[in-house]
């Protein structure tokens, strides 16, 4: 039991294997966080710019009031696929998630899919959240947070965020656990805050009509409109019940970087107990915050007082003759976003960390340092990340980032059902409940989501993708330390 298979592109990384490698001196993560550190992790990446940005622009340009009914639609989603998630991430304790997973049950090819899918997802998300919490910084200081160099345009905010996270994360990954909890502990002060305050400013006839009657517009468009829409020709995707499914399409954003914490599995001190907890644990947390965030807004004002791409959460205070939360409001968005572009860039280091060690890309990048954490790894993500949110504009690329994510959650709920019939003897510190039910309900539930988001993110995602097969059979199947291994050997062989 337990050898790795070498099948050419199938070839399957034993779980043992994936285990063992974790003991190499030169690349060894230092096990240093617990539950509560994975907690704080999911909500610190979770609570940013859903709550404090995108409720509002989906409210008023796609659902209406139905938009906290799209946010449990999401919620749903996500939790089938967080229990596959944590069975996982008990079975295999490993950095990478996904791919890491996905290397173990479908083998090397695929696990390069997705582990270039997670490439796009994490570092993409980084970017669009870091030029986030530069707007929210200019608009604290009320100084420019850009300036133009020539004809560019350079977002010195973003990429001071990103140097400065990059840092944290070179130190430890403990130390970036306390100011987590610390930045975490004061923008969920500000959220709840917002919600007790502008529940006594709510008003019944702002939920009517709760789903606005359907109306053509951009996003009901040519390839602006969803891939469910411009296939079947059902409709428009603003408002109506199929802006309904586009909303949570979208708002799928707001909870991405909850799988984060399975990436963080080699570094916890019990992550079969410790992962599953700090996955549904910030899930369940975060769906209430969201969920409760989205019916104050929506009854506070009426939606369509918060139709364009300005509108935020503040907006409805200011309707309500409320300016000075205006600032408490960005002060928090300003905390939140800056946990959001932490998180999400931990996630990408490690799961490039777990490709460099397998030698799928260059494998000096899976060196650690003298503080136990991927030092080389983080400097590449970081100027990457740097680049993109100091010189591209990434806002019509928010999509990209769910489907690429909505992808690896697919992959990882059909993998739960293939490692349970290919290795029923492994341990599992956490069994999801109802397999196959469960996983075949995850993959619906995101394969739904997916083909409601719009026909040019799908064509955007392709050519990505296209790109990664390239980057793949021309260095790393050639580079491969599994291909270039004998076969393996588990604890039960002699």
């Amino acid at each position: 039991m337990g050898k790795s298979r070498r099948t050419g592109l199938l070839r399957v990384k034993s779980v043992e294997q994936s285990i063992r490698d974790t003991d190499d001196p030169d690349s060894r993560l230092r096990r240093d966080l617990t539950a509560w550190d994975l907690i704080v992790f999911g909500v610190a990446v979770v609570v940013g710019a859903g709550i404090f940005t995108l409720t509002a622009r989906t409210a008023g340009n796609v659902a209406g009031p139905s938009v906290s009914l799209a946010f449990v639609f999401a919620a749903i989603a996500c939790a089938l696929a967080a229990l596959c998630y944590a069975e996982f991430a008990s079975t295999v304790p490993v950095a990478g998630s996904a791919y890491t997973y996905s290397f173990a049950t479908f083998g090397e090819f695929v696990a390069w899919i997705i582990g270039w899918d997670l490439i796009l997802e994490f570092a993409l998300a980084a970017a669009v959240v870091a030029k986030g919490w530069s707007l929210y910084l200019a608009e604290v200081m009320t100084v420019s947070s850009s300036f133009m160099i020539g004809s560019l345009k350079v977002d010195w905010g973003a990429v001071l965020i990103v140097a400065a996270i990059a840092v944290l994360l070179a130190t430890g990954t403990k130390i970036s656990s306390r100011v987590s909890l610390v930045i975490t502990s004061i923008k969920v002060a500000v959220v709840v805050f917002v919600v007790v305050l502008g529940a006594f400013y709510v008003k019944a006839e702002n939920f009517a009509p709760f789903v606005p009657p359907s109306e053509s517009g951009e996003t009901g468009e040519g390839l602006h409109q969803s891939l469910f829409s411009y296939v079947t020709g059902a409709g428009g995707s603003t408002f109506g019940w199929y802006g309904l499914l586009a909303a949570a399409s979208l708002v799928f954003f707001a909870f991405i970087g909850f799988d984060v914490v399975a990436t963080t599995a080699e570094e916890t001190r019990h992550p079969q107990k410790a992962v599953p907890i700090g996955i549904l644990g910030s899930l369940a947390i975060v769906t209430v915050l969201y969920v409760a965030v989205s019916l104050v807004l929506t009854g506070m004002v009426n939606y369509t007082a918060l139709e364009g791409d300005e509108s935020t959460l503040a907006t409805a205070f200011a309707l309500n003759g409320m300016d000075w939360a205006k600032n408490l409001i960005s002060i928090g968005a300003l905390a939140g976003l800056t946990t959001v572009v932490m998180v999400l860039m931990l996630g990408q280091t490690r799961v490039l960390f777990a490709m460099a060690r397998d030698g799928l890309v260059p494998r000096r990048l899976s060196r650690t340092g003298t503080r136990g954490t991927p030092v080389r790894t983080t400097v590449l993500v970081s100027v990457v990340v740097a680049l993109l949110a100091g010189l591209v504009p990434l806002g019509a690329l928010e999509e990209m980032v769910n489907i690429g994510t909505l992808f690896a959650f697919v992959l990882v709920s059909i993998g739960v059902i293939v490692l349970r019939r290919t290795r029923p003897d492994l341990e599992r510190g956490f069994r999801a409940p109802l397999v196959p039910l469960v996983p075949i309900l995850s993959v619906l539930a995101c394969l739904w989501l997916m083909v409601n988001l719009s026909v040019e993110t799908w064509i955007r995602f392709v050519v990505w993708m296209l790109i990664g097969l390239l980057v793949y059979f021309l260095y790393g199947r050639n580079h491969s330390v599994l291909a270039n291994r004998g076969p393996a050997r588990t604890g039960s062989e002699t």
